[in-house]
């Protein structure tokens, strides 16, 4: 079917009280492992392109982005394609023409003032382009000059007073908010702030987005979908899913060379990962 935009999905999830799966990219593996694994669970998936696959990809958004969209207006389910963590406005500005229709703008690393302007501009820009727009804010740093703590270091927690007013002046579409969990996380041992989240849901009139979902144990993703997440990050359990399956198959197979044999077991195996977390997050819908 053609390809969707993250902003329509984000708006039936929010209608449904529900939330989208959202699962970062690197190879063509990946893009084919999502999709069928959302297919399996008949469900709408986004594809994201971070700021790292694209480095890891000599820099070059467009391979991947044209093999993304391709796959996409092939699926049985709607699928969009996100551009996340974005630091460089180049990169930013080749969103549109490369059939991106949302983008992950980060420049939470900044101290409050500075990304608040540069996530300013970016939106504008965006906005401009008919492209939907995520931010980040995790804990701003103390007084006299300190740096901001990373939005997913352990202990950041984001201010939802502070927030409200950074949605207001930013005028993102939506904020991923930093409530426990961890980037590349290995373990699902994170425990999040269903307290903070809570508030955060009364507070903010704008979607809110969980990163680092990897790490976190399922009953806390249905509890978080419950509280008022309506978007869900998931990478690094993909590129567990796929590493553990091919060192399985090697381990069996040490004569194996042919590299369609492994990949195709790593690709299976992501889907099955694709389509189980879609189920644990269908599972935490909020009521009322």
């Amino acid at each position: 079917m053609p390809l969707v935009t993250t902003g329509e999905l984000i708006t039936r999830a929010t209608e449904a009280r529900s939330a989208v799966a959202a699962f970062n990219i690197i190879t063509l593996e990946h893009i084919e492992a999502v999709i069928a694994g959302a297919e399996s669970a008949a469900a709408p998936v986004v594809l994201q392109v971070s700021e790292n696959a694209v480095k890891f990809r000599y820099g070059r958004l467009l391979p991947l982005a044209r093999a993304a969209v391709a796959a996409a207006e092939r699926a049985a389910v709607p699928v969009a394609l996100h551009l996340d963590h974005v630091q460089s406005d180049d990169l930013l500005r080749q969103a549109h023409d490369a059939g991106f229709s949302s983008v992950m703008y980060d420049a939470a690393r900044l101290p409050y003032a500075e990304n608040l302007a540069a996530t300013r501009t970016a939106a504008d820009w965006a906005h401009s382009q008919g492209l939907w727009i995520e931010a980040e804010l995790g804990q701003v740093g103390g007084k006299n000059g300190e740096p901001p703590l990373d939005a997913h270091a352990p202990g950041a927690r984001t201010d939802p007073a502070q927030a409200r007013t950074f949605v207001a002046d930013s005028g993102v579409d939506a904020l991923a908010v930093a409530i426990g969990s961890t980037h590349a996380m290995t373990t699902r041992t994170a425990t999040l702030d269903h307290d903070l989240l809570k508030r955060l849901a009364a507070t903010l009139d704008v979607p809110l987005v969980l990163h680092g979902s990897s790490g976190v144990p399922d009953d806390e993703l249905t509890a978080a979908v419950a509280g008022g997440i309506t978007k869900v990050n998931v990478g690094t359990a993909l590129n567990q899913a796929m590493t553990g399956a091919i060192r399985a198959f090697l381990a069996e197979h040490p004569e194996a060379v042919d590299s369609r044999k492994y990949l195709s077991v790593g690709r299976e195996a992501m889907a099955e990962a694709v389509a189980r977390i879609i189920g644990v997050l269908a599972g935490g819908g909020r009521s009322g």
